[in-house]
């Protein structure tokens, strides 16, 4: 089983290449984050032409999450259990199912802007609540894991110069410490390999060359508990599909399982 995940930065902004990639990788389940549209205009139709199923977790203009799979789409979960409002909404940032016999969450984590904001707070008690609710499928024996945009660098390797970052969001220590409670609860960081270069960066920003610099960071991420990482036979950061005219600012992750 092949599964992905994607940061698309507007599903119908970049359906056609969507629509390619999904033809060309192969691609089994794929976690979908910033689909930046309504349900109701979530490109489901276009999707199911090319053998898959969707669940959509999505509002309006920002944010919203998504699966796709063309190997079944059970006992799918819009949301995240006990997480927080903001500004008195519960923003759609997750959604779990159980595809081909494993449990799946794409989740999109909030950005959390700027330390001082009232949003970064917002994303370290959503963080708090994601271990919460994943706890009991990750300490389960069926393959389980947690795929997405979590707006963390687990590390200072994963952004191109640490310094750059000091006293920024996405590299504090609690932000951190977030995806170690992550681990505590039973997932591990499924490492992916770089196509190029030496690190595997998913996001480049769309400015300063960011790109064609590799000035990137390494936030899109996959958590697996231990049936999970024990299946992974590859795994890798699709830097091509980060090329070219209409292409997000992320690229996907691709796992690969032996099931």
């Amino acid at each position: 089983m092949r599964i992905a995940t994607y940061n698309v930065n507007s599903i119908t902004a970049r359906l056609p290449r969507l629509l390619a990639w999904l033809e060309s990788s192969g691609t089994d389940v794929l976690c979908v984050q910033e689909t930046k549209c309504s349900a109701e205009q979530f490109p489901a139709d276009e999707l199911r032409e090319l053998g898959y199923e969707s669940a959509v977790n999505a509002t309006g203009r920002w944010n919203g999450v998504a699966l796709l799979s063309r190997v079944g789409l059970e006992d799918v979960t819009p949301g995240l259990p006990g997480g927080p409002d903001y500004e008195g909404v519960q923003e759609p940032r997750a959604i779990s199912a159980t595809c081909g016999g494993v449990r799946v969450w794409s989740v999109y984590v909030p950005n959390g802007r700027e330390v001082e904001h009232d949003h970064y707070g917002y994303k370290l008690e959503w963080f708090r609540a994601l271990a919460g609710a994943v706890a009991e499928d990750a300490a389960g024996p069926r393959p389980f894991a947690v795929l997405g945009d979590f707006n963390v660098a687990p590390t200072d390797e994963d952004v191109y110069d640490p310094a750059v970052f000091a006293g920024l969001t996405h590299v504090t220590p609690p932000e951190r410490a977030a995806l170690e409670a992550l681990r505590t609860a039973g997932l591990s960081d499924v490492f992916p390999r770089a196509l190029k270069y030496d690190h595997p960066y998913t996001f480049w920003d769309y400015r300063m060359l960011a790109f064609p610099k590799n000035r990137g960071m390494r936030i899109d991420l996959v958590y697996g508990n231990a049936p999970f990482t024990k299946a992974v036979k590859d795994a890798y950061v699709d830097r091509e599909e980060r090329k070219g005219k209409g292409a997000s600012d992320h690229a996907p992750v691709v796992v690969d399982l032996d099931l």
